[in-house]
């Protein structure tokens, strides 16, 4: 009996601290000089996803705070994000390249566009004619990115949510649909508009 009452009682120990302290892989301590936002790109998730994962609005924090993370962004579909950031955005300024990782994800996020990263990506127009995106008719998206790519696909991944709603992006001079140059600028980086 002493035996059993021992078991039930470090079972119920055991499942209570699993539901207060998820896994090491979904969880983070505060280490000294961390901020919301490094945390937040070093872990490819979102500011406010990480925020409200916390009931947390404040931004300052301390060494030895806790903080659940909330669920990512596979590695899987981060890499192809980044493969197509860095062949739409080679040769553009750093901020480009995060808001063409951005235009993807608020894609995601948008009732007109399908939810999911691949899915954006991979989407076709007039029964498989057209493509969303020219590097996949072209097939430089196959081609490996780079460590800005990667790094700005994390960037938008932490800021997801908060920009100026880009669905859009073109480069006026060489653009040959007039329709795109009919959607709200919403800001102008390098060669590429950003529109919604």
């Amino acid at each position: 009996m002493f035996k059993k009452v021992k078991f039930t009682t470090l079972a119920s120990i055991i499942f209570t601290s699993l539901l207060l302290f998820p896994s090491a892989s979904h969880a983070y301590t505060v280490k000294s000089g961390d901020s919301l936002w490094k945390i937040a790109t070093e872990h490819g998730v979102s500011l406010k996803e990480l925020q409200q994962a916390n009931h947390y609005n404040g931004t300052t924090i301390y060494p030895g705070q806790y903080f659940k993370l909330p669920d990512t962004i596979s590695d899987q579909d981060k890499a192809l994000m980044a493969r197509l950031v860095h062949a739409e955005a080679k040769g553009e300024p750093y901020a480009g390249k995060v808001a063409v990782a951005t235009v993807i994800l608020n894609r995601v996020d948008h009732a007109d566009f399908p939810n999911s990263i691949s899915g954006v990506i991979y989407e076709t127009y007039n029964n498989g004619v057209h493509f969303a995106f020219s590097p996949v008719k072209n097939g430089s998206i196959n081609q490996p990115a780079d460590k800005a790519a990667l790094k700005a696909v994390n960037e938008a991944i932490a800021f997801r949510g908060q920009g100026q709603g880009s669905i859009y992006f073109y480069n006026p001079n060489t653009a040959v649909n007039n329709w795109i140059t009919t959607r709200e600028t919403t800001i102008k980086i390098g060669n590429h508009v950003f529109a919604k």
